[in-house]
């Protein structure tokens, strides 16, 4: 290289022995190590570039620290305890949740709420449904082997499942203006209407029976007790006997027996039976008249 150059390094090497000398050479070698020129400019620009991300990203993330309240024990609302997590105020989730237990604090209620539905799925191990609550802007629905309510104490209130319904309160009370529709057989010990207003037990288009092991017991306390039917009412008892106990027993529609075409009109009467069990009245007399006035059997 020529001397001319500007030195950078320059390295000398002299040992020296005893009863040794040597002498330094006259000619000394330089070597120039470096970057020089735009390449210089280029590395300056380049670290200078590396400083400036830097303290934007730096400064970026305390200003996300800042924005997102992130602390040592959470972030914002949200706040890691040794129970798990605790999420004050109003939250949106934009994605399904997948959660042990949720509860509101003590002293709140807990709200879910959606504009469309609000669904909760039950999985077993395998990640299959096995249990679904939807509520919908018209609907409730419930998927599953078994729906049960239960009181505060446990006992089971309201239980359905494939095979039946169960109400286990000790009053079922139905306030409807038309009352409730069985389509099947319903089993109940006492059928109550509410006070001061009539039971009714009707079946429009077909028969309506009532059937008990020992005794079907119908009471009206303050009223009356009325039975209407298009076609008849049958009162039938196989071993027994069937008692009308009333200080009255009035039969308003019975037929008059007449007896010859004569006219006479009496104030007493007597219940007379035909063969084919009609009902009629005969003019009472000191004897029976019955026969007298058997023209209505005919």
């Amino acid at each position: 290289m020529e001397p001319s150059i500007q030195q950078m390094v320059r390295e000398q090497y002299t040992t020296t022995t005893q009863g040794t000398s040597l002498e330094r050479p006259e000619n000394q070698y330089v070597y120039n190590i470096g970057i020089y020129g735009w390449r210089k400019r280029c590395l300056y620009l380049f670290v200078l570039l590396l400083l400036i991300i830097l303290v934007v990203n730096f400064a970026l993330t305390i200003w996300i620290l800042k924005v997102m309240w992130f602390s040592p024990t959470g972030m914002g609302h949200l706040r890691v305890t040794k129970e798990g997590l605790r999420l004050e105020g109003e939250s949106e989730f934009l994605f399904p949740l997948y959660a042990k237990e949720i509860h509101s604090r003590v002293d709140s209620s807990l709200l879910l709420q959606s504009t469309h539905n609000v669904t909760v799925n039950a999985r077993n191990s395998d990640g299959e449904v096995t249990g679904r609550l939807n509520v919908g802007p018209k609907m409730v629905e419930v998927h599953g082997q078994q729906f049960q309510i239960n009181s505060v104490d446990g006992k089971p209130l309201f239980t359905v499942d494939e095979n039946e319904v169960l109400v286990g309160t000790d009053k079922l009370r139905i306030t409807g203006p038309e009352g409730a529709l069985f389509e099947h057989s319903v089993e109940t010990p006492l059928v109550r209407a509410e006070a001061f207003k009539p039971l009714r037990l009707e079946s429009p288009t077909r028969s309506l029976s009532m059937d008990a092991p020992k005794g079907i017991n119908i009471k009206a306390q303050a009223g009356n007790i009325e039975a209407l039917s298009q076609m008849d009412i049958k009162l039938h008892s196989s071993d027994g006997v069937l008692l009308l106990d009333a200080e009255t027993v009035r039969l308003p529609k019975l037929p008059e027996g007449t007896r010859g075409g004569s006219d006479r009109s009496q104030e007493l009467y007597e219940i007379c039976v035909c063969p084919d069990g009609k009902l009629y009245f005969s003019a009472a007399g000191r004897y029976s008249t019955c026969q007298e006035y058997s023209h209505v059997c005919q």
